[in-house]
């Protein structure tokens, strides 16, 4: 922007434009700035050029149309809401048109309100031009996006988003049992930091796809591979922290230290503790432990202590996969590929490995279930079959549109149930310009396009009625707030042309940089930048700015109340298609996985796709985590009190229970891979079919009741006839899909039912303020869930609760209206 800037005002000053004709120039290539950088991201030049040749032609298209009506204020006004029909309408075509769309907008609005003559308009497409121009020459070379670099920090970023997984579970397991409200949080936390490790794997899995990412000899399904053994053991390290997390249990300080040393990227110390845990050798062959044998000795505590041991084999597995990781990159086989690669390269965590160890020290020789994990050696070809689970979107995951066009208007709308999601915004749009024009031409009939703007930004970026009413919120919220700051800011840069453009330059910046965090954060700056824009031109006051406050707020209101009543998205039909596709995918994926157990973790013929190849289940995983990601976003305004005969707590309890479905669906599907030379196991392969029906039904039926649908109810009797009917011998070694297969029973079947009422677990507590534990069913039970080895540790009752059936089952849930 500020290069920009610079372009458009040497260019009016070499023109002889004059203040006002240099301002407007500069003012057009700030926006085209804007508009430019979000539009020509990515890394090829071709795809670049072609999107950029038309900005020029879609914002003089708007300029044009405006100089034809510019001084005809009844006509300017019809067009202007026909404008912003068609702004919206042809969004259908593309993201290109996205921008296209809101550049004729803006083309219009600058002719139209500041009276452009047709003499005027060369000078204005030629100030775009520059701007465009400009803006494509920076994004094709210095500030292009380097694809192997963009895959790397997205992967750093995965590394320190497992970090802070890491250090939430340090935090919880260290936290006095006692104290539930801290115990709640902190579990309310670690969701919410798992989520956005599965959306960072999402980011990795998309970028993956990009031509020209990943150096030569490295493929986009190893990366997928890496990735998943890496969220699996994180996921695990949670999943035990939470369960052990409020116990007391004697290995809570322990498990503690490996978390936080995780957290650290401490992982030579990490590994020597979790070892130490287990009870196995260190790195010299000697006890590794002896230093804590009297903290430790006492008598065992089955019932908490399997938690632990879970906590630090996954601590263990996550370091042998770093180590896997950094012996490729000193071997010079991947020199970008580093999971939990520090930001900056600084630290222990930026060192190659010496040897093959961590930091340097000597490689132990892995416990024989570790060294399954290893990746397999690539296929360099496998890289033209790689289809990515997620299309990404300006370098980012899609938004709720994705899901929400495929949704009908409610109500009597509904007989305009063809009409695609762009048709109806296109409507509501032109209808909600209309009635702010009108309101906001009562209060001042010189500034009401501030109403209009409102109005028209409610339906950008949005999909449903409730995305659309905290959209409109927080944009009134970012300017009462910038309110004041704008005030102060303006009195101090008065007279102060330079100082201007710096504030102008650095609130726009912190706008955008801070708007996929916060909407109110960047229209705060936004506030800031217009005051400054007034000060240059001698009409800023405060009465200015609370006039555009309240202007804001009608344009806002009637936002809102477009759509809610003006052929509305329904958030509840929202989320239910969501979860629809949810189970759709779980289904599939359940059965692959059963083709695959049943013929020695190779699918047969019959199960192949339309190409003759079998299902990948990595693929597959990725798939559901995906459709997790959408159906949580677009769930996450049900989990604010904001709907209306909504419970958001139970919103957050089912999402919690869909987030413990996806992690043991992960899982299942890294189970046939990393025990290839396991004999066929059919009453298995049977288990997971029976639970691919039932979400097949699940995404089928409507919305759970007291008692599962009977096709559900059907599948999971199945279910548990083929998985608790055979129990193996004592001491038998069971398939490491087992105890993913008996979770997912277990929370299925909980998702197919409603709570008949205040189901409360650890931290939480009733209505009437009393704790009670929540009488779920468990069909998990003794050690068959406990260990890997049946009849091993046997301690019964609590001690062969699977962690994350507990972890899941702990969240308070009520009779509420909506069910997902």
């Amino acid at each position: 922007m500020s290069t920009t800037l610079a372009l458009e005002y040497g260019y009016g000053r070499a023109t002889h434009l004059g203040a006002q004709g240099t301002l407007v120039g500069m003012l057009l290539g700030t926006v085209m700035a804007m508009m430019g950088s979000m539009a020509l991201d990515g890394t090829q030049v071709l795809p670049k050029i072609r999107t950029a040749v038309f900005f020029p032609v879609a914002i003089g298209t708007g300029m044009l149309v405006g100089v034809a009506v510019a001084g005809h204020t009844d006509a300017m006004l019809a067009v202007f809401v026909a404008v912003m029909f068609v702004a919206v309408y042809i969004r259908r075509f593309g993201l290109p048109y996205f921008f296209y769309g809101f550049m004729i907008w803006m083309g219009y609005f600058f002719a139209a309100f500041l009276n452009a003559t047709l003499s005027q308009l060369p000078d204005l497409i030629v100030a775009v031009a520059i701007a465009t121009g400009w803006v494509l020459l920076l994004t094709t070379t210095v500030l292009r996006a380097h694809p192997q670099r963009t895959l790397a920090r997205v992967r750093r970023a995965f590394g320190a988003r497992a970090r802070a997984v890491a250090r939430v579970c340090a935090d919880l397991l260290e936290t006095d049992p006692h104290d539930a409200r801290r115990l709640a949080r902190l579990r309310r936390e670690l969701h919410s930091r798992q989520l956005r490790l599965a959306e960072t794997a999402l980011v990795i899995e998309g970028w993956s796809a990009h031509p020209g990412t990943l150096p030569p000899g490295r493929s986009a399904a190893e990366v997928r591979r890496r990735t998943l053994d890496a969220h699996l053991a994180v996921d695990a390290v949670a999943t035990a922290a939470d369960a052990l997390a409020g116990t007391g249990g004697r290995l809570a300080p322990e498990a503690a230290a490996i978390a936080a040393h995780l957290a650290r990227s401490e992982y030579a110390a990490a590994e020597r503790r979790s070892r130490g845990l287990l009870g196995l050798a260190g790195p010299d062959g000697g006890p590794a432990f002896a230093s804590r044998a009297v903290t430790l000795a006492g008598p065992a505590e089955p019932d908490t202590d399997c938690f632990a041991y879970h906590l630090a084999t996954a601590a263990w597995e996550f370091t042998v996969l770093v180590r896997e990781i950094r012996r490729d990159t000193a071997d010079g086989q991947g020199a970008v590929d580093e999971i939990a690669h520090k930001e900056g390269g600084k630290g222990a965590a930026a060192k190659p490995a010496q040897g093959d160890g961590i930091a340097g020290e000597p490689n132990p020789d892995p416990a024989p279930h570790l060294t399954s994990y290893a990746v397999p050696v690539p296929d360099p070809d496998s890289d033209a079959d790689f289809a990515p689970a997620v299309t990404l979107a300006m370098g980012g995951l899609p938004g709720s549109a994705a899901v929400a066009g495929g949704v009908s208007a409610r109500g009597a709308w509904r007989r305009l149930s063809g009409l695609s999601l762009t048709t109806r915004q296109a409507i509501q749009v032109a209808v909600a310009g209309t009635l702010a024009i009108v309101a906001g031409r009562e209060l001042s009939e010189a500034r009401y396009y501030w109403a209009v703007i409102a109005a028209f930004i409610a339906f950008t970026g949005t999909a449903t009625r409730s995305e659309t009413f905290i959209k409109a919120a927080n944009r009134v919220v970012g300017t009462l707030l910038g309110l004041g700051a704008g005030i102060g800011l303006a009195h101090l840069t008065a007279g102060h042309t330079l100082w201007v453009i710096t504030v102008i330059v650095l609130s726009m910046s912190c706008g955008f940089y801070l708007v996929s965090l916060s909407y109110a954060a960047m229209i705060f700056f936004v506030t800031i930048m217009v005051s400054q824009l007034y000060t240059q031109l001698h009409e800023f006051s405060a009465g200015l700015l609370m006039l555009r406050l309240e202007e804001t707020a009608i344009g806002a209101a009637i936002g809102i109340g477009v759509a809610l009543v003006v052929l509305p998205t329904s958030t509840r039909d929202t989320v239910n298609t969501a979860r629809g596709r949810y189970f759709a995918a779980l289904g599939e994926l359940l059965h692959a996985a059963a083709a695959r157990l049943e013929h020695d973790g190779t699918a047969p013929a019959s199960a192949a796709g339309q190409d003759g190849a079998a299902p990948d289940l990595d693929a597959l995983a990725r798939v559901v985590d995906h459709r997790l990601q959408q159906l949580a976003l677009v769930a996450r305004p049900l989990t604010r009190p904001l709907v209306w005969g909504n419970d958001p707590r139970l919103v957050r309890h089912r999402l919690t229970l869909y987030a413990a479905v996806t992690r043991q669906t992960r899982a299942l599907a890294l189970g046939p891979r990393r025990s290839p030379g396991l004999a066929p196991a059919p009453h298995l392969a049977e288990a997971s079919r029976a639970l691919g029906h039932a979400a097949t039904a699940l995404a089928l039926a409507p919305v759970p009741q007291g008692r599962p649908a009977p096709e559900v109810a059907r599948a999971l009797r199945t279910a548990d006839a083929a998985l608790l009917t055979r129990l193996p011998a004592a001491g038998t070694v069971l398939p490491p899909v087992t105890r993913p297969l008996l979770r997912l029973r277990q929370l299925l079947h909980e998702l197919a039912v409603l709570p008949p009422g205040p189901v409360v677990g650890r931290g939480f507590t009733g209505r009437g303020g009393t704790a009670r534990t929540a009488d779920a069913s468990r069909v998990v039970t003794g050690s068959y869930a406990a260990s890997t080895s049946y009849g091993a540790g046997s301690g019964g009752g609590a001690s062969g609760a699977a962690p994350e059936t507990e972890a899941a089952t702990g969240t308070e849930a009520r009779d509420g209206r909506f069910r997902p």
